[in-house]
C-alpha cells in the first residue's frame, strides 16, 4: 500500500492536458472547458501535435516543449501513444496521471502489452496512474475538475471513489440540489495502478474529508483495502454500495456453505469487518450522503420524534423498529416542559404530536425542549403541509432552534410533500440540516449513524486470543495424508479427528462396509442409531433416501442399509458406495438445527459461516459471514445477525441455548481456517445446539492443495 505522490492528484502545483482540442462535443475539448472553468490558480498547460491555439491558450506540440514540469497530467489520447507519453511525462517529472482513454483492457490479447508497457513506464519514474478508462478527477477545494462529468462537483467535505463513472456523473448531478459538496471526487476506471486501498489510506489523513463514500464492484488486493479501510473507518464514516450483488458467486458446491457464501455475502461479510457501512440502494446511499456531511458520527442510541401530524409519526416509529433503533422514553421533566409549549390534546409522549395546526413557534420551542433532553441522542422533525400553519416558517424555527442550542445533538428533518415543502428542503440544505423526503428515510439516516458509531466501536475493541489449545499436528497429518493420496475430501474417521484436535464436539461414528457389518456396530452402540451412506459421487445423502435415523438394533439396522443400497442403485446407478456411517442417536428434542462451516473466497480468503441448519438449508438461507479469525465477541455478533438467533434465545418450554458453546465453534472453525489452507470447504451440518450445549452430528471436509483451482 503506498500514498506516494497521491497528493499530486489531489492538490496538484501545475497540470498539462495531453490531447487537448478545441473540436465541439470532443473528450478533450470537454476536458480543456473543465480545467479552465475549474477555478486552478495553479499553471495548466495543454499539449496538442500541432500547436498553435485551444480555447484562447497556447497548446505545446509535446510534452518537451512545456514551460513547466507538470505535477499532473490529464491524458485523452489513444491508446497505443500513452505508454510512450508517461514516459515523457516521467522524464519530465510528472508525479500522476489520470487516463481517460480505454483501450487496456486485460480480458484482450490485443491490449494486454500495453498494459504491460503502461505500468512499467510509471513505475520507472513512480508517476501514479488513475485509470485507464475512466471519468476523471476532481477536487473543487484545489481547482481541480480533471474530468469530462457534465457537472463540476461543488466544494464540499465528502469524498466519493467509484469504480463506475456513471454513478460519480449521478452524485455530482443529485449533490448541488440536496446543498452538498465534495472535498474529492476519483473514478477509478480499470485501476491499472491507483485502486480503493491506495485512495482510502491518503483520504484517512485529509483533513478536508469529513466522509468517504464508495461505489465497489470487484477488488483485486483484498489485504490492502482491509487494511486501508479499516484505518479510514476509524477516523471518519466510510460508506460503501455494491454494484453486482447478484446470486453468480454461488456455485453447485461440495458442502451446503460452498453453495450459501456467494460473492455478495463475503464482500458484506469484508465490508463490517473493516468497519465499511453498507448500504443497500442508490437511494441509502444518497441519505448517507446527506446524514455524514451534516452530522458526526457520535453516539446517537435513542430518537425523540417532534410531528404535527400522528401518521407521519406512526410511519417513523415503525421504521424505526425495522432498523432496529430505540424510541427516547421521555422523562417526566421533559414531558412537563413540553406540557407549556404543546397544545393541549398533544400526545403526551414520543412520537411528541404537537397536532396538523402547530404554528411555527410552537415547532421552535418543542425542538428546543427535546434537544435539552439527555435521554434523547437525536432528533427527527416531521411537518405535514396544512393550510393553517406555513411550513417554510417552521423550517426557519427549527433552524433557528438548532443554531441556538446549548448542547447540539443530531437533528434529522422530513417536510413531507413535494411542492408546498420544496422551500423548506432547500433552507435546510443550506442550513446544513439532514432533510429527507419521508419519515422512513430519515430514519434511516439515523439508523446510519447508530451502525456506523457501533462499527467503530468494534473496530477499536481488542480482539481477544480465545478458545483451548489445539493440535494443529495432528490435524495437518489428517489433511496431509489425504492430499497424499490424492483424494479431495476427508473420510468420516479422519473428520472426527481433524474437529477433536480444534475442540470441535462432534458425534462418533463407526464406518462399515456391509448391511451385516451396519447392524453390528448398531448391536455395539446399545441403542437407536443413524444410518448413512458412504459414497463420493454424493454430496447430499438426504437427496437419495442416504440418511436413516431411530433404528433400533441389529436387524432392523441391516434391513435398512440393505434397502438404503437399493434406493441409491435406483435413482443414483452410477454413484459408487464404499460403506456405511453409524451413528448412536442424540436425544436432544428441543435443540436447534444450526449449520455452521467455512469457505474460502477467492478475493478475501478463509470465511466462516453460521446459520439455520437442517435439510431445507438453501432454502431458508439464513446465513451471516464473517472472515477468519474470530473471536468470541465477533462469533456472537454473527450469530445475533441470524434469523434462527431468535430461536435460539428460547421460545415456549424452550430454554435458551448456550450460544457461547456456538460461538466456540465459529471460533474454531476460523483458527482451522487459518492454520490449515488445505481446507478448501468444511460443513458441519447439523450443529444441534441447545441449552447443554453444541454438537455436530454430521461433517464433511474438502480438501486442496493451495493454489489448486476451486473444487
Amino acid at each position: 500500500m503506498t500514498t506516494l505522490n497521491l497528493d499530486a492528484l489531489f492538490a496538484p502545483r501545475s497540470i498539462v492536458l495531453v490531447g487537448a482540442s478545441e473540436r465541439p462535443g470532443s473528450v478533450g475539448s470537454v476536458l480543456a472547458r473543465n480545467l479552465m472553468d475549474g477555478g486552478f490558480t495553479g499553471e495548466l498547460m495543454f499539449v496538442h501535435p500541432r500547436g498553435g491555439e485551444i480555447h484562447g491558450r497556447t497548446a505545446c506540440a509535446s510534452i518537451g516543449d512545456l514551460p513547466t514540469p507538470p505535477d499532473l497530467a490529464v491524458i485523452a489520447t489513444p491508446a497505443p501513444a500513452i505508454p510512450g507519453l508517461v514516459a515523457e511525462l516521467g522524464a519530465a517529472g510528472c508525479r500522476a496521471a489520470i487516463i481517460i482513454s480505454a483501450g487496456f483492457e486485460d480480458s484482450d490479447p490485443a491490449t494486454a502489452g500495453l498494459r504491460r508497457d503502461l505500468l512499467e513506464a510509471a513505475r520507472r519514474s513512480q508517476i501514479r496512474l488513475v485509470g485507464p478508462n475512466c471519468l476523471g478527477v476532481l477536487s473543487p477545494g484545489h481547482g481541480v475538475n480533471a474530468s469530462f462529468a457534465r457537472e463540476a462537483a461543488p466544494a464540499g467535505d465528502l469524498a466519493l471513489i467509484a469504480q463506475s463513472g456513471a454513478v460519480a456523473a449521478a452524485a455530482l448531478d443529485w449533490a448541488p440540489a440536496h446543498g452538498l459538496g465534495f472535498s474529492h471526487v476519483v473514478t477509478l476506471g480499470d485501476s491499472l495502478d491507483v485502486d480503493i486501498g491506495d485512495l482510502l489510506e491518503q483520504l484517512a489523513d485529509d483533513p478536508s474529508t469529513r466522509a468517504i463514500l464508495l461505489y465497489v464492484e470487484s477488488l483485486r488486493d483484498a489485504p490492502k483495502f482491509m487494511r486501508a479501510a479499516r484505518r479510514a473507518a476509524l477516523a471518519k464514516p466510510v460508506i460503501a454500495i455494491k454494484g453486482g450483488r447478484s446470486a453468480a458467486g454461488a456455485k453447485a458446491a461440495f458442502s451446503h456453505t460452498g453453495a450459501l457464501a456467494g460473492a455478495d455475502a463475503v464482500y458484506e461479510a469484508a465490508f463490517r469487518r473493516a468497519g465499511v457501512l453498507q448500504v443497500e440502494s442508490l437511494d441509502a446511499f444518497l441519505d448517507a450522503a446527506a446524514t455524514f456531511s451534516r452530522t458526526a458520527a457520535d453516539p446517537a442510541r435513542t430518537l425523540a420524534i417532534l410531528t404535527n401530524g400522528g401518521g407521519a409519526g406512526v410511519l417513523a416509529v415503525d421504521a424505526l423498529e425495522r432498523h432496529g433503533g430505540a424510541l427516547a422514553q421521555l422523562s417526566p421533566d421533559t414531558v412537563a416542559r413540553l406540557a407549556t409549549i404543546a397544545p393541549a390534546h398533544w400526545s403526551r409522549g414520543n412520537p411528541v404530536d404537537i397536532l396538523g395546526d402547530a404554528q411555527p413557534a410552537v415547532f421552535g420551542r418543542a425542538l428546543e425542549t427535546l434537544m435539552a433532553a439527555p435521554e434523547a441522542d437525536a432528533v427527527l422533525i416531521l411537518n405535514c403541509p396544512t393550510a393553517v400553519a406555513d411550513s417554510t416558517v417552521a423550517a426557519e424555527a427549527v433552524i433557528a432552534a438548532v443554531r441556538a442550542a446549548d448542547r447540539g445533538k443530531p437533528v434529522f428533518t422530513s417536510w413531507i410533500g413535494e411542492t408546498s415543502q420544496a422551500e423548506a428542503r432547500r433552507r435546510f440544505a443550506a442550513a446544513a440540516i439532514p432533510t429527507f423526503p419521508t419519515p422512513e428515510s430519515a430514519v434511516r439516516g439515523f439508523a446510519q449513524l447508530t451502525r456506523v458509531e457501533a462499527l467503530q466501536a468494534q473496530l477499536r475493541a481488542a480482539p481477544a486470543d480465545d478458545g483451548p489449545a489445539v493440535d494443529v499436528r495432528a490435524a495437518r497429518a489428517i489433511v496431509g495424508r489425504a492430499l497424499a493420496e490424492g483424494r479431495t475430501a476427508l473420510t468420516p474417521p479422519e473428520v472426527s479427528v481433524l474437529l477433536s484436535a480444534y475442540g470441535i464436539p462432534a458425534l462418533p461414528a463407526r464406518i462399515v462396509a456391509t448391511p451385516k457389518e451396519a447392524g453390528e456396530a448398531a448391536a455395539d452402540f446399545a441403542g437407536p442409531v443413524a444410518l448413512k451412506i458412504l459414497s463420493r459421487d454424493i454430496s447430499h445423502k438426504s437427496d437419495v433416501g442416504g440418511v436413516q435415523l431411530h433404528l433400533s438394533g441389529r436387524e432392523a439396522t441391516a434391513a435398512a442399509a440393505q434397502a438404503m443400497l437399493a434406493t441409491v442403485a435406483r435413482l443414483r446407478p452410477e454413484a459408487a458406495v464404499e460403506g456405511f456411517l453409524v451413528q448412536p442417536m442424540i436425544v436432544r428434542p428441543k435443540a436447534q438445527e444450526i449449520l455452521a462451516g467455512l469457505v474460502r473466497d477467492p478475493t478475501f480468503g478463509p470465511v466462516v459461516m453460521v446459520g439455520h441448519g437442517g435439510v431445507a438449508v438453501e432454502v431458508l438461507a439464513d446465513r451471516v459471514l464473517g472472515l477468519a479469525p474470530l473471536d468470541l465477541a465477533l462469533a456472537r455478533d454473527m450469530i445475533g445477525r441470524t434469523r434462527v438467533s431468535r430461536l435460539l434465545a428460547g421460545y415456549r418450554d424452550r430454554p435458551p441455548a448456550d450460544l457461547d458453546a456456538l460461538a466456540a465453534v465459529l471460533v474454531a472453525l476460523g483458527r482451522l481456517a487459518v492454520d490449515l489452507p488445505e481446507v478448501a470447504e468444511l460443513d458441519l451440518n447439523p450443529v444441534l445446539c441447545d441449552e447443554t450445549g453444541a454438537l455436530a452430528v454430521d461433517a464433511r471436509v474438502a480438501v486442496r492443495s493451495p493454489g489448486s483451482p476451486p473444487l
